[in-house]
């Protein structure tokens, strides 16, 4: 009878000792996972401001370049607007909107340059070196000159067409219904407007650079 009851006993304390061994386990491993998942939480949230941090770098960074290469390239714009009789403003708008100011700037279609002129274009133009600025002002000014004059002085037509191809305009007979290029002649106009701002011109027509700090 006494050895029943020992049995019992001893199985009674086995269960209990498992049962207990079983909780800290369960705490334990409860634990481990909550430690796990807080430490991705922190890696995670460090990956998301290093990100927003790199977005917001890079989204500056043309503002920046093209702050510094403008003011480079003033005297050529001046001097080349002034042959072509184009606004210079107007020419650096364009110029900040095609590459930002990147005189080594392609694009997906293959325009190159500041004025992100396509290779057939430049080859009309006479331009050799289409990553050289001075060549690609010279033949991007001209040819939108050429464009202003083709569309009656209308300079948002002769934008639509530097952006989307005079064939577009004439068949739509006026600014093609293409999101890109609408919104590529506001960005101009927005631009025109800023450098205009920064420009002061006197009697002689010569112009020079107010310090504004619009697009720093």
């Amino acid at each position: 009878m006494k050895s029943i009851i020992n049995e019992k006993l001893t199985v009674y304390l086995l269960s209990v000792g498992v049962i207990r061994l079983l909780f800290i386990a369960v705490m334990i491993l409860s634990v481990t996972y909550a430690h796990n998942r807080n430490t991705q939480k922190v890696i995670s949230s460090q990956r998301l401001k290093k990100e927003v941090l790199t977005a917001k770098t890079e989204y500056h960074l043309p503002s920046i370049a093209g702050k510094k290469a403008e003011r480079l390239l003033h005297p050529i714009v001046i001097q080349t607007a002034g042959r072509f009789q184009v606004d210079p403003a107007l020419v650096k708008a364009i110029i900040m909107a095609e590459s930002g100011y990147n005189a080594r700037a392609i694009s997906k279609r293959g325009a190159k340059g500041l004025m992100q002129l396509m290779p057939a274009t430049a080859q009309a133009l006479g331009v050799e070196d289409v990553f050289n600025p001075k060549q690609n002002i010279s033949g991007g000014v001209r040819y939108f000159k050429q464009l202003v004059n083709q569309f009656g002085g209308d300079v948002e037509l002769a934008l639509a067409a530097y952006n989307a191809g005079s064939r577009n305009v004439r068949h739509y007979q006026g600014i093609p219904p293409f999101k890109a290029t609408r919104y590529y002649i506001k960005k101009v106009f927005k631009y025109y407007q800023i450098y205009k701002n920064q420009m002061t011109y006197n009697e002689k027509g010569f112009v020079s650079l107010n310090n504004s700090n619009q697009f720093s």
